[in-house]
């Protein structure tokens, strides 16, 4: 059998099942399944392990339903603001158990789209709960009982789970995870966020759409720490129009059984209530169960420990995705899961790189980025030059009602891109531009030369390069 390779070339592979090389892959989610595809197109015969539903957290409880959330509730809300543009609609409103009903087939769709994948690519799929036996073999507790993966090689995906504070009332029946905030049976009046991550803010969004009073209490000094700090503020500012109260350096303490919360500030010590107290502290990986100490994979605090080809401590087995504890999002896990089977039928040859690794937040506007921040620039290289092109100058978010930034981070000596942050309508679409700059080691030369489409957002990348520079033409 004759497949395609990591870099595109073909490979020559066994194609009969019981001369192939026997990969399993614990976990389903889009590290998973992605890998068990990419290995079956190598020529492997592919066992995939599932407990639960087919897509993981991102499919199932996390990307997918949230952005149908997101997309319902701007919906509503662009219906609200269409005054300005002349669309008169004086009773909008939104029907919940329609907007969950819409969620759901839009999850079964993808996971059913899913199972036809891996069967299209023969890969077996078991649905089941894994646990290594060996470093052979698999034990799996399936409905109908126990039966054992035999394998010459295995990849770990099993994910993570939604972290928690351990503070005093955290298991309140008012505490909820961002599952149960994807399929409450009614918008609460109020709700506290506890945590300023994505998580948080997506969901904060979605509810403060919906009329409910939301307040988000974070621990750091800013929301969204991980992101540029110029557009945060930028953020922050949009969803405290939105009605969202974002209360930062603040440790919360304790919850009390009727959604009042503690929290500690500069200010003293702070109390604030909510219908629901939705904890978004993060997510922890996934591995207690699967027998990492009976085969001898070294992990810390949970999290496994991985090389650069993904392999683990023990030579035949490898991990990906969340459970490594690394940057936890969906394109990473399935980027890793091909580097995973690639090396693991090929030889470790092909490395994984976060540098090119877009982050996406689906405020509205969109924010985006990829690379460096400036902070993180100024601490690493000798001197930076930052292009700057605000979104209030762009005819196209002009018109759509929104403002927004594009901000790109250069060397300055060399010119090359090490960064790319935009706060604009279609930022999440927009950054691999970005992305492909310094995948590429592209300089501002490559985006400043190359032509922009008017009226587009994305002309406004063009601009802010331009601004690295000193020569923005629209502004």
């Amino acid at each position: 059998m004759s497949s395609v390779s990591r870099n595109g070339t073909r490979a020559n592979q066994k194609s009969e099942r019981g001369n192939a090389m026997k990969l399993a892959i614990i976990g389903g989610g889009p590290g998973g399944y992605v890998a068990a595809i990419r290995a079956a197109q190598l020529g492997a015969s592919v066992t995939l392990i599932e407990k639960e539903t087919l897509g993981g957290t991102c499919l199932n409880v996390g990307c997918i339903p949230t952005k149908v959330l997101l997309h319902a509730t701007h919906e509503l809300e662009s219906i609200k603001r269409g005054a300005a543009f002349g669309l008169q609609c004086k009773e909008a409103s939104l029907d919940w158990q329609t907007v969950l009903s819409y969620k759901q087939k839009t999850v079964g769709q993808l996971t059913s789209g899913v199972g036809g994948l891996l069967k299209r690519h023969k890969v077996e799929f078991i649905s089941g709960t894994a646990a290594f036996a060996s470093t052979g073999s698999i034990n799996v507790q399936t409905k109908n009982g126990a039966q054992t993966v035999q394998f010459d090689k295995a990849v770990i995906a099993s994910g993570s789970m939604s972290a928690s504070l351990p503070i005093p009332g955290a298991d309140a029946a008012c505490v909820i995870t961002s599952n149960e905030a994807l399929c409450l049976e009614a918008p609460p009046k109020s709700m506290v966020i506890v945590g300023g991550g994505v998580i948080g803010v997506e969901l904060a969004c979605v509810y403060a759409r919906l009329g409910c009073k939301v307040t988000i209490v974070e621990f750091l000094d800013r929301i969204l720490a991980n992101m540029d700090a110029e557009l945060i503020t930028m953020v922050a500012r949009d969803l405290k129009k939105l009605g969202v109260e974002i209360r930062t350096g603040c440790k919360v303490t304790a919850i009390d059984r009727d959604g009042t919360v503690h929290f500690a500030s500069t200010s003293g010590n702070e109390t604030e209530k909510g219908e629901n107290v939705l904890m978004a502290v993060g997510r922890k990986p996934n591995t207690g169960t699967i027998g990492l100490e009976k085969v001898g994979v070294s992990s810390e605090r949970g999290a496994i420990l991985v090389n650069e080809y993904m392999q683990t401590s023990i030579k035949n087995i490898y991990a990906i995705g969340d459970c490594t504890g690394g940057m936890m999002l969906a394109h990473v896990a399935s980027e890793q899961g091909i580097v995973a089977v690639t090396n693991a039928i090929q030889g470790d040859h092909h490395r994984y790189d976060s540098a090119t690794v877009p982050a996406c937040v689906y405020t509205y506007p969109e924010l985006a980025m990829v690379g460096m921040t400036e902070e993180r620039a100024k601490q690493e290289r000798d001197e930076i030059k930052v292009g700057k092109f605000p979104l209030v100058a762009n005819g196209k978010a002009m018109l759509m009602g929104t403002g927004g930034l594009v901000k790109i981070i250069a060397d300055a000596k060399t010119e090359d891109v090490l960064g790319m942050h935009i706060y604009g309508p279609g930022a999440t679409d927009m950054i691999h531009e970005g992305a492909l700059a310094i995948r590429l080691e592209a300089t501002i030369e490559e985006i400043v030369t190359t032509v922009h489409a008017h009226p587009t957002v994305a002309e406004a990348i063009g601009e802010a390069a331009n601004d690295v520079r000193g020569l923005a033409i629209h502004i």
